[in-house]
């Protein structure tokens, strides 16, 4: 068994605003039962430090930027979707591979149609 990955990921707010409460929320709760001691989060308060922003050209907030393992993904939004978030940042893959289907949220029409995409890109 493979040790698993660690993510590096950075969560950019604008202030305390509903929007980035609610993206961190979600996020920390992600991290913490999916990915327990396996990331390394840091929250970057865009109104606090533009320079930051600026530089990683974050554009709207909240993003959420998926550093390492490559490569770089990014999210725009709270992060409601708990699919989409793992999805987008290449983790929900990671995820059903290792087998963590905790709390069954995943059908297996769902299963069958990656298993599908798999083998149609490997022809390719």
């Amino acid at each position: 068994m493979s040790p698993r990955k660690t993510y590096i990921l950075k969560l950019y707010v604008a202030g305390n605003t509903t929007n980035s409460m609610r993206a961190l929320n979600t996020l920390r709760n992600i991290l913490e039962n999916e990915f327990r001691g396996v990331y390394a989060l840091k929250v970057i308060d865009v109104l606090k430090n533009p320079q930051l922003a600026e530089e990683d050209k974050i554009l709207a907030t909240p993003t959420l930027a998926k550093i390492l393992p490559p490569p770089v993904r990014r999210i725009i939004g709270d992060l409601s979707d708990r699919e989409r978030v793992l999805i987008g940042l290449d983790l929900l893959y990671d995820e059903i591979s290792e087998g963590n289907l905790e709390g069954g949220t995943l059908d297996a029409s769902f299963l069958d149609a990656l298993a599908e995409d798999d083998i149609e890109s490997s022809d390719s």
